[in-house]
C-alpha cells in the first residue's frame, strides 16, 4: 500500500516516481501535511539540481491574429471571439523587445506567434534578432506544429531550442490531433533543438489520471524543462464556466510534476508567476509583453503579463537567489 513518506524516501533516493504513485499524490487534499511534504521534497529536488538559482524566462509576441486551430482556452481561438483582427510587430520592434529582455536580465528570450504565421517570416525575424543578440543569449521558437525541414531550419537560424506542449484533452478542447503535436516533438528533437514542455492548461475537470498521464508523457522525451500551468479563464467564453483551480493546487501539481521527472530536467515551470509556485517547486518563471493567449489585452504588459524584474522579486519573496546569465536548461 502506498504512502506519502515511501514515495518522499524513493524521490530522495533519485528516483523517478511511476503513474500510479503521481496518480496517488494527486490524489491528495489540497491542504494536508502530505501535500506540503510533498512540495517540500520537490523544491528541494529543484534546489539541489539548479544549484538553489531560479531562472526568468521571458517571452514576445510577433503577432496576434484570430486562430483557426480553436484552442478553447486561448484568447486567440476564432470561436472565443476576443480579437477580431491581425496585427503584428515590425522586425526593428522585435529586436527592441529582445534587447530590452536581454538587459533586464532574461536568461532566455522566446519569440511566439500564432499556429498560421507564415514561418519563412518567423525565420526572417528570428535571424533579424538572433543577429543582435550576444552570441550567448538563449533562444527559443514557441511556434505552431513544425515538419522535420521546417525544424532544422530554426536551428540554422540561430534558435537552441523551443517550447511545445502536448496540452490537456488536445483534439478535444483544440481542433489540434495529438499525434501531430507528438510529430513536432519528434523532428524538433531530431533537428537538434532542445524541447521545453509543461502540463497544461489544468482546470477543474481534469482528472488525477489525466494529469499523471501528461506528467509521464512530458518527462519521456528528457525535456530542457517540464511543470505545470493552470488555464485562466477567458471571460465570456464557454471554457470560463468551468473555472479555475487555486494557486496552492497548482502549486501542488507542480510538486508532483517535478517528483515526476528525471534529474536530468534542470527545469521545473509554472504559469502565471507566484510565490506559491515557487515553495512548490518551481524554478522558473516567464516574463511577457505583446499577445497572451491568457490575456484580453492586446499588449499584456499592460494586463496580465509579469516582467523580467517582477518575477525575480516573486523569486526573492520565496527565499531563491537568480541565475545571472545564460539559461542552464537548453544545453543537454
Amino acid at each position: 500500500m502506498m504512502n506519502t513518506t515511501d514515495l518522499i524516501r524513493k524521490s530522495g533516493d533519485g528516483k523517478v516516481l511511476s503513474r500510479d504513485e503521481l496518480v496517488y499524490l494527486l490524489g491528495l487534499p489540497v491542504d494536508c501535511e502530505d501535500t506540503f511534504r510533498v512540495m517540500a521534497e520537490a523544491v528541494r529536488v529543484s534546489r539541489e539540481i539548479s544549484d538553489g538559482k531560479a531562472e526568468v524566462h521571458a517571452q514576445f509576441a510577433i503577432n496576434l491574429a484570430p486562430c483557426p486551430c480553436e484552442c478553447l482556452f486561448c484568447s486567440f481561438a476564432k470561436a472565443n471571439n476576443v480579437f477580431t483582427s491581425a496585427t503584428e510587430i515590425t522586425p526593428e520592434q522585435a529586436v527592441a523587445h529582445a534587447l530590452q529582455f536581454e538587459k533586464d536580465g532574461a536568461n532566455a528570450i522566446y519569440i511566439m506567434t500564432t499556429a498560421t504565421y507564415p514561418f519563412g517570416k518567423f525565420i526572417e525575424i528570428g535571424k533579424e534578432v538572433r543577429a543582435h543578440l550576444k552570441p550567448e543569449t538563449v533562444l527559443i521558437a514557441n511556434i505552431g506544429d513544425q515538419n522535420l525541414e521546417d525544424a532544422r531550419r530554426l536551428k540554422d537560424a540561430g534558435f537552441a531550442g523551443v517550447y511545445h506542449a502536448l496540452r490537456l484533452r488536445e483534439g478535444t478542447d483544440t481542433k489540434i490531433p495529438p499525434e501531430k503535436r507528438k510529430k513536432s516533438i519528434r523532428h524538433f528533437k531530431e533537428a537538434g533543438l532542445v524541447v521545453g514542455t509543461c502540463v497544461e492548461p489544468v482546470g477543474p475537470e481534469h482528472t488525477n489520471e489525466e494529469l499523471a498521464d501528461r506528467i509521464v508523457f512530458t518527462a519521456s522525451f528528457d525535456p530542457a524543462f517540464s511543470g505545470a500551468a493552470r488555464r485562466i479563464p477567458i471571460p465570456g467564453t464557454r471554457m470560463a464556466g468551468l473555472g479555475s483551480i487555486s494557486e496552492l493546487r497548482m502549486a501542488h501539481i507542480v510538486a508532483v510534476t517535478r517528483l515526476g521527472m528525471p534529474r536530468s530536467v534542470m527545469g521545473n515551470c509554472t504559469h502565471e508567476p507566484c510565490t506559491l509556485g515557487a515553495i512548490g517547486g518551481a524554478n522558473f518563471f516567464w516574463a511577457e509583453v505583446g499577445a497572451n493567449p491568457r490575456d484580453i489585452k492586446e499588449k499584456t504588459e499592460e494586463g496580465r503579463g509579469e516582467s523580467v524584474a517582477s518575477c525575480g522579486t516573486l523569486f526573492q519573496e520565496s527565499e531563491w537567489d537568480k541565475w545571472e546569465g545564460a539559461s542552464r536548461f537548453f544545453f543537454k
